[in-house]
C-alpha cells in the first residue's frame, strides 16, 4: 500500500516530516510522498529519516494554480531525482505571493474587529503561514466554535474576509513541473465539481495544456467517482495518481494510507505505472540542485 498524497508541518499538516516517516512505516507503508504546498523544505528533511527505514520517499508538490478562472490544484511528482534549482527559484516566488496574501488577510480580519497579528500566526504555523493556521488562531481566541466556521464565514472563497492569491495559470505551472522533470498530476477531481461529465471535459481539455497525470484515488472519492476517473486516465492514456491527502490533526478524519472511511487501499503498482507513464513522455531535464529547505 502506498500514498501519494501527504503534507507535514512544513506547510499546512500537524506532524514533523520525521514523525510523518515514522506514521508510514508504522502503517506498513511501502512509499510515501510527501507533497507539501508551495515548498519542498518537508520533503528535504524527511530523506535522511525515510533512507533509514524501509520505506520509499517520492518527491512531490501541490500548487494552487488558476484554470477558467477557478482555482485546481496540480501535484508535481519528480520521480527520477530532486527537481531543478531553477523551479526551486520558482517556487520561492510563489511563497512571496502567499505571504502577501497573509498579510492582507489578517489586515482585513483586524478591519472587522479580531485582534490578531502576524507573529501570532506565525508561531502557530512553525514554518510556511496558511490560511490553516489563522483558523488555528481564530478558534484559539474563541472568535470562532471550530476551523470550518473560520473558512465558512471569514477564511473561505465566500467568507466576508477573503483575499484571492496571485496563483500561476494552470498551463504555466504545468510546464514549470515537466521541465523541471516532473510529472504533473490534476489533484482531487472532485473538488472542481460534483458533475462526473463535467469532470470528463475539464481532464480532456488540461490533458491539451500537458496534463500527464490524474488523482483518481483520494479521501473524497466515492467508488463512482473512482471509476469514472480511472477510466477517464485509461482512455486518455494518462498516469493514475492517488492518496489520502493527510493533514494530521488540522484532518483528524483523514488517516494517512487509509483515508477518511478506511476503505482506500493504493497498491504499489500505481507508482510503477506512473514512472512509466513518466518515460513514456522522456520529460527533459535541467541540472539538480541540491536539496535545500526552502
Amino acid at each position: 500500500m502506498i500514498d501519494l498524497h501527504a503534507h507535514t508541518s512544513e506547510s499546512d499538516g500537524s506532524l514533523s516530516p520525521v514523525d510523518l516517516i515514522k506514521l508510514a512505516v508504522e502503517s506498513g507503508l511501502e512509499a510515501l510522498a510527501i507533497t507539501d504546498h508551495d515548498t519542498f523544505a518537508g520533503y528535504d528533511q524527511a530523506v535522511p529519516a525515510a533512507r533509514e527505514s524501509s520505506l520509499e520517499l517520492v518527491c512531490g508538490i501541490e500548487l494552487s494554480t488558476k484554470h477558467q478562472l477557478q482555482t485546481v490544484h496540480l501535484l508535481g511528482y519528480f520521480l527520477h531525482g530532486a527537481p531543478t534549482l531553477e523551479f526551486r527559484n520558482w517556487i520561492l516566488k510563489l511563497q512571496e505571493s502567499r505571504k502577501e496574501r497573509n498579510h492582507e488577510l489578517l489586515h482585513k480580519l483586524q478591519s472587522c474587529g479580531f485582534d490578531l497579528n502576524i507573529a501570532e500566526a506565525t508561531s502557530i504555523a512553525r514554518s510556511q503561514l496558511g490560511r490553516p493556521h489563522i483558523a488555528e488562531l481564530m478558534l484559539a481566541k474563541g472568535y470562532v466554535s471550530s476551523l470550518q466556521h473560520a473558512f465558512d464565514d471569514y477564511l473561505g472563497e465566500n467568507g466576508k474576509c477573503y483575499v484571492a492569491r496571485q496563483e500561476p495559470l494552470l498551463t504555466n505551472a504545468v510546464a514549470k513541473i515537466i521541465a523541471a522533470g516532473g510529472i504533473p498530476s490534476l489533484a482531487h477531481p472532485g473538488r472542481i465539481s460534483s458533475d462526473l461529465e463535467l469532470i470528463e471535459y475539464i481532464v480532456h481539455q488540461m490533458q491539451q495544456t500537458g496534463l500527464c497525470a490524474l488523482e483518481v484515488y483520494h479521501s473524497e472519492h466515492g467508488r463512482e467517482q473512482i471509476a469514472v476517473y480511472e477510466s477517464l486516465a485509461r482512455e486518455l492514456r494518462i498516469g493514475i495518481t492517488g492518496g489520502s491527502d493527510f493533514h494530521g490533526s488540522s484532518k483528524p478524519g483523514v488517516k494517512l494510507g487509509t483515508g477518511n472511511k478506511g476503505d482506500l487501499s493504493i497498491p504499489i503498482s500505481v507508482l510503477y505505472q506512473l514512472r512509466a507513464v513518466h518515460r513514456k513522455y522522456a520529460f527533459p531535464r535541467q541540472e539538480q540542485s541540491p536539496p535545500q529547505q526552502i
